[in-house]
C-alpha cells in the first residue's frame, strides 16, 4: 500500500520582461515528475543543487502550490489529493505529514525552551498538558536526549544535538510521513553519522515512511530503500538503492556515483565525468536535457526527449540508451 503518490506534478514559476511586465517565460523548476512511496518505505530524492528536489518537498508539503499533477496522500481514513486541496482543508492532515529541515540552526525558535519547541504541534492539536509533558519526555529519549534538556534553550546545543530536537518535533504526532530536507548536509561528518545511525534505528522501530531529499550519494546509501534521481526538474531514474549504485541505467546516475570518494586509489578516476554546464530550467535543450553534457549522445537524443519508462522490474529510466550501453556504478 502507498502512503504517497505523485503523479505528473509541475511547479512553473513565470519570467515577466518588458513594460507591461507580460509573461515571457516560465521556469520549469519540476516539470512532470511522478513516483510513489509504500508504507515504511524510504524514498531518496537525489540530484544537483537546483534540480528542483527541494520544491518537490515543498509541493507536497504544500508550502508551495503546484502548477499542476496530482499528490494523493494516504490520510487513514482515505486518500486524497494535496495538489488540489484548499489551504484551510489542509490543516487537519498536517499532523500526518512532517519535515525535517536542514539546518538545525534556524529550524529551532531560539526564544522557547527544547520541551516546549517538542510540544507546540501537540498543543496546537489539542493534546492535554500531561500528555504532553509524558510524550516530550519519551520523544527526548527515542533521540537519544536527555530528559533535562526540555528546560533549556537551543543555543546550549550542539548542531547535532539540535537536529535531533528537531527529528523529536516531527515525530511527535506520529506523521504517516516525515519529509527530510537534507538533514545532515548542515552537519560535521563524524556528526552526520550520528544523525544517520539514528535515523535508521527509528526507521526499524517505527517504520517510518520517509521522502530522504539530498544530494550526497553516500549518505543515501545507508539509507534509502529506492532512489530517484532528478535533472533539471524531471526524474531520469528510479532504482531499488542498490541496484543504482551497482548498475546505473542512467548516463547522469553514472556520473553522479563518480562524484563518491571512493577509498581505494585503485578506482580513482575510472568513472565517467560530464563536462559543461547544468541546463537551464528556464529554456532547457530539446530533447534529453542531459545530452550537451552526455559522452553517449546520439542524434535521436537532441530532438527527441525520452520519458520515464520500465526497463526492468522495479526499475525506471529516461535514457534512449538504457538497454544499450553498459555504465560504471561502484562497489
Amino acid at each position: 500500500m502507498n502512503v504517497l503518490e505523485v503523479d505528473d506534478l509541475k511547479k512553473h514559476y513565470p519570467i515577466h520582461g518588458g513594460m507591461l511586465r507580460r509573461e515571457v517565460g516560465r521556469v520549469r523548476a519540476v516539470d512532470g515528475v511522478s513516483f510513489s512511496i509504500a508504507a515504511g518505505e524510504t524514498l531518496a530524492l537525489v540530484g544537483e543543487s537546483g534540480c528542483g528536489k527541494t520544491t518537490v518537498s515543498r509541493c507536497i508539503l504544500r508550502a508551495l502550490t503546484p502548477t499542476s499533477g496530482a499528490i494523493r496522500f494516504d490520510a487513514g481514513d482515505g486518500t486524497v489529493d494535496l495538489a488540489t486541496m484548499p489551504k484551510r482543508a489542509m490543516r487537519p492532515l498536517r499532523r500526518h505529514i512532517q519535515m525535517i529541515f536542514q539546518d538545525p540552526y534556524s529550524s529551532l525558535n531560539p526564544r522557547m525552551m527544547v520541551g516546549d519547541i517538542i510540544a507546540e504541534p501537540l498543543k496546537v492539536n489539542g493534546v492535554p498538558a500531561a500528555e504532553r509533558n509524558a510524550r516530550v519526555l519519551e520523544l527526548l529519549d527515542l533521540v537519544q536526549m536527555p530528559a533535562v534538556a526540555r528546560t533549556r534553550f537551543p543555543h546550549a546545543f550542539s548542531g547535532g544535538q539540535r537536529q535531533r530536537i528537531g527529528i523529536a518535533r516531527a515525530l511527535a504526532l506520529n506523521p504517516r510521513l516525515v519529509v527530510a530536507d537534507e538533514p545532515v548536509s548542515a552537519l560535521d561528518v563524524s556528526v552526520q553519522a550520528q544523525i544517520i545511525n539514528l535515523l535508521l534505528d527509528l526507521q526499524d522501530r517505527l517504520k517510518l515512511s520517509m521522502l530522504f531529499v539530498a544530494h550526497d550519494l553516500s549518505v543515501v546509501r545507508h539509507v534509502s530503500d529506492r532512489v530517484a534521481v532528478m535533472y533539471v526538474g524531471r526524474i531520469v531514474e528510479i532504482a531499488p538503492t542498490d541496484e543504482l549504485y551497482r548498475s546505473p541505467r542512467h548516463p547522469y546516475t553514472e556520473t553522479l556515483l563518480a562524484a563518491v570518494p571512493a577509498p581505494d586509489p585503485l578506482r580513482r578516476g575510472r568513472q565517467m565525468k560530464a563536462s559543461g554546464e547544468v541546463a537551464d530550467p528556464a529554456k532547457p535543450p530539446p530533447g534529453c536535457a542531459f545530452h550537451p553534457r552526455c559522452p553517449y549522445v546520439q542524434d535521436r537524443c537532441r530532438t527527441d526527449r525520452p520519458e520515464l519508462a520500465e526497463v526492468a522490474p522495479g526499475r525506471w529510466t529516461s535514457c534512449h540508451r538504457a538497454r544499450e550501453i553498459e555504465l560504471a556504478g561502484v562497489a
